[in-house]
């Protein structure tokens, strides 16, 4: 899942980078309002992270500027401006949810799954399933006929990607833009070395079939024969 944050302040984008990248995010991070709104027209995000006390502008107009230009992913502002009436001002200008800072990261988690459930593109139920597979999203842990696969973080983002996708091709272009951050070289072979790892790891427990590759367009998710 790939996921904006829009922060100027270091120590915090470190914290939260570091921490929302072990939880299988792919972050990208921009400092300024016009940094966030260029990415935001080249990329796809999940869910944008707003702080409003940007060096550029004011993160309220910002808002409501992503919104005006299509953006449709939920969007969480996060804040030190605790009063009601800023609450509603963000909500307002087109916020999904508003957390003060200081706050615990387990509840920012927490907010983020909430978000991604019933936003435009709803993607958090708890289990998937295909076929022997078996992903605990909450936990991030895949399992083949219970046996509990050594994943990465990166190796479980894309599993998780493709399984929420479960008999849909999915494209170079779609797995980039999902699970990979800004960092990703579009003329790299990254994708096809993950897939490879995945599959290897998948082959003791069985499973190795599930993930099946269209040629001349991208990989599947299955629970039927390979074609």
């Amino acid at each position: 899942m790939r996921l904006l944050l829009v922060e100027d302040e270091p120590l915090t984008i470190r914290m939260l980078t570091k921490g929302l990248r072990e939880r299988a995010y792919a972050v990208d991070v921009a400092p300024d309002g016009q940094t966030a709104q260029a990415l935001a027209v080249d990329n796809a995000y999940d869910v944008v992270i707003l702080d409003l006390g940007l060096p550029d502008g004011d993160g309220l107009e910002l808002c409501r500027q992503l919104r005006d230009s299509g953006l449709t992913a939920p969007l969480l502002i996060l804040t030190a401006r605790d009063a009601v009436g800023s609450r509603i001002a963000g909500l307002d200008s087109g916020a999904d949810d508003y957390l003060l800072k200081p706050f615990d990261f387990g509840e920012l988690l927490a907010r983020l799954r909430a978000l991604t459930r019933r936003g435009a593109r709803p993607l958090l139920p708890e289990s998937l399933r295909v076929g022997p597979l078996v992903l605990n999203t909450h936990a991030q842990q895949a399992f083949c006929h219970d046996a509990e696969l050594p994943l990465t973080t990166r190796e479980y983002a894309l599993l998780e990607f493709m399984a929420r996708r479960a008999g849909r091709v999915v494209s170079r272009t779609d797995i980039a833009e999902h699970v990979w951050d800004q960092s990703y070289d579009p003329l790299s072979n990254v994708i096809d070395v993950y897939v490879r790892r995945l599959r290897h790891k998948l082959t003791p427990s069985g499973c190795q079939d599930v993930i099946q590759t269209r040629r001349g367009t991208g990989y599947m998710l299955s629970d039927g024969p390979p074609e």
